[in-house]
């Protein structure tokens, strides 16, 4: 955990960058810098790493002053990727990742699984990309190679500094989307600075808003769009963003479901029911695509068929949606659960109503203030 007390940056010339920023970093969570140019947020960060010194205040990384850490050490226990990449164009894919293991002094071996094992992780083949020079790869390419570069060392606290923001917009939304599915295999404390506010929305666990210096507001994305501080939040967020605070379909969804094949019975269908305590379940044919719903008040009232005979197609909804599309399907549907599904149609996941209803009472609330 990384926490900012009563921090104060003024330069030589008198100009005051920051002013009495209060922050908790929280480990395992990304959190996004983010506010109009001049801000502060890049100050911000590149206090975490001394590459600039604060004038006031303390700044702690799991309970130590980092004040009291060697800045040479500080930064080889922090990822940082940078929005021009960075890589060494004359150094191979793999010299490039292996940059601090080797200052560190790892084993040979150990580095070699290591790099490995990071490609695969951003979906590059080793045995293609290893031996490969920057030049040689797309700019989508290059910047996954300098984010598992920045994870190589194995840091606890990775820092990025508008990484994507120089990519094309389709190589940008994989990449958030990369970052999001990798945080959930690494568990760093992220902290990201950002000017677009959709990535923002997109990737941050804790949103926080900088203006002129100052902290005007921080929370969860839901928490922002729904209760803006101010008509400056108000205004950077954008009007056609406010509101668009529900969860995403992954978040709402329960893993802890059964789908039934179509070839099985009613009576299995039963005892499914009651072994999950639900009273509806999704239909999966042999190759475990969607296919439809069945319901127990249709089963009790017709026990002598079978389930395709019975069964009623039902929408599904894909894991990457929003919750909004969510909404508007309930509202047309009316249904105690929706089935959510992969890109190969396959049933991995369930939404129910009260779930999204939770989530609806909570959006209101915030909506008027609450807490």
């Amino acid at each position: 955990m990384i926490q900012l007390r009563g921090i104060h940056k003024v330069y030589d010339d008198g100009f005051q960058a920051l002013k009495d920023i209060n922050l908790t970093f929280e480990e395992g969570k990304i959190n996004v810098l983010i506010g109009p140019s001049g801000c502060g947020k890049t100050t911000t960060m590149k206090l975490l790493n001394r590459l600039t010194d604060y004038t006031e205040g303390q700044i702690m990384i799991d309970g130590k002053d980092i004040k009291q850490i060697n800045p040479i050490i500080l930064r080889r226990q922090m990822g940082y990727v940078i929005q021009n990449i960075g890589l060494f164009p004359h150094m191979t894919i793999y010299d490039n990742v292996a940059t601090v293991p080797k200052l560190l002094k790892w084993d040979k071996q150990k580095i070699r699984s290591k790099v490995d094992n990071l490609l695969r992780m951003v979906n590059l083949d080793p045995e293609v990309y290893r031996d490969r020079y920057p030049a040689e790869l797309s700019g989508g390419q290059q910047q996954r190679i300098g984010v598992i570069r920045a994870l190589a060392a194995e840091p606890s606290t990775i820092l990025m500094d508008e990484p994507f923001s120089a990519l094309d917009p389709i190589s940008r939304e994989q990449l958030q989307e990369e970052l999001v599915r990798l945080q959930k295999e690494i568990n760093k404390t992220i902290v990201f600075v950002t000017h677009d506010m959709d990535e923002a929305i997109k990737i941050a666990d804790q949103i926080i808003i900088m203006k002129s210096g100052h902290v005007v507001q921080k929370g969860s994305p839901e928490e922002i769009l729904a209760n803006p501080a101010d008509d400056f939040v108000r205004e950077f967020i954008g009007e056609e963003r406010l509101g668009s605070a529900l969860p995403s379909v992954e978040k709402l969804m329960s893993k802890d479901f059964k789908a039934i094949q179509l070839s099985s019975s009613l009576e299995d269908a039963l005892q499914l029911m009651a072994e999950y305590q639900t009273n509806a379940l999704p239909v999966v044919d042999q190759q475990s695509k969607y296919i439809g719903m069945i319901d127990l008040f249709s089963i009790l009232k017709q026990r002598d068929k079978k389930i395709e005979e019975i069964l009623t197609y039902q929408k599904s909804i894909p894991d990457t949606a929003k919750g909004e599309l969510l909404l508007n399907q309930y509202e047309s549907d009316q249904k105690s659960m929706i089935p959510v599904v992969s890109d190969q149609d396959e049933v991995i996941g369930i939404v129910k109503s009260e779930k999204l209803l939770e989530a609806l009472h909570r959006f209101y609330q915030l909506k008027r203030g609450g807490k």
